[in-house]
């Protein structure tokens, strides 16, 4: 008993606890399979290194060590620059109005929104199928925010109606817009021939590119999601959240876009 009066638990103390063990989860999926767990890693022995040296009283050691530590937060943020901003983008769209709105939908009007949604979808679905078996290499983003400072950059802007026929020509090895993704957003081809950042992963398959890794790429640093048509396969591919499933059947894809478009 007294043992156990020791460790006086509070709902507080144990609430504190599982968000901490949260926050550390995310934190582990974001970095988890890029160069940033490697760093992450760095820094954590570059800090313990600086504990051990100041306890043995190391002081030019201590010295030098001190300078990281006393910039410490500043040094992560610009570090993880890419990271912090992927995390702060989750949990902004984890509290979205958009998000209560889709959960809304899906319990009172989730017959009547698939159906409508088909329509959609189907376009995309047919020109998928049509680049399937030409192996002609396609990249189509769906961005559920249209950031203009970070597509039209590097993107033509064709803010037009979204049509199998359209991003077929797009796509077409000929035209001048292949090279680069498509963004659809707001029911609109926005924008095409977008120059994306690439993921840093580094455990990726041998046969990914860089329109796989452009794929994977946006999808980390944005509130969005990916097909990528392989140029040298076929294989259609889907990417959300920094994650890709490989080799997805039409179906699963239309589930896929039901779900997320």
């Amino acid at each position: 008993m007294q043992f156990f009066s020791l460790f006086k638990f509070t709902f507080f103390d144990i609430l504190d606890v599982v968000l901490v063990a949260i926050l550390i989860y995310q934190l582990y999926n974001l970095i988890r399979g890029t160069i940033a767990a490697n760093i992450f890693i760095g820094l954590a022995i570059v800090f313990c290194l600086y504990y051990v040296v100041r306890g043995l009283q190391m002081r030019l050691l201590t010295g030098i060590l001190q300078q990281f530590v006393n910039v410490g937060i500043i040094a992560i943020i610009i570090v993880f620059q890419q990271e912090v901003r992927r995390f702060l983008l989750l949990v902004g769209k984890n509290a979205s109005l958009q998000r209560n709105k889709a959960w809304w939908q899906y319990f009172f009007g989730k017959a009547e929104a698939e159906k409508d949604n088909y329509a959609r979808i189907k376009p995309i679905i047919d020109a998928c199928k049509s680049m399937k078996q030409t192996r002609t290499g396609a990249l189509i983003v769906f961005a559920k925010y249209y950031d203009e400072q970070f597509y039209q950059n590097s993107c033509e802007v064709i803010e037009g109606k979204i049509s199998k026929r359209l991003l077929e020509s797009i796509f077409q090895k000929n035209s001048p817009l292949h090279d680069g993704a498509v963004v659809i957003a707001e029911n609109k081809i926005k924008s095409a021939s977008c120059i994306l950042p690439l993921t840093e992963k580094t455990d990726l398959p041998a046969q990914f590119g860089l329109r796989h890794r452009a794929g994977i790429g946006v999808t980390e640093t944005n509130d969005a999601t990916a097909i990528i048509v392989s140029e040298e396969t076929g294989e259609i591919s889907y990417a959300k959240q920094g994650r890709v499933k490989m080799n997805i059947s039409f179906a699963e894809l239309e589930k896929l876009l039901n779900k997320d478009f």
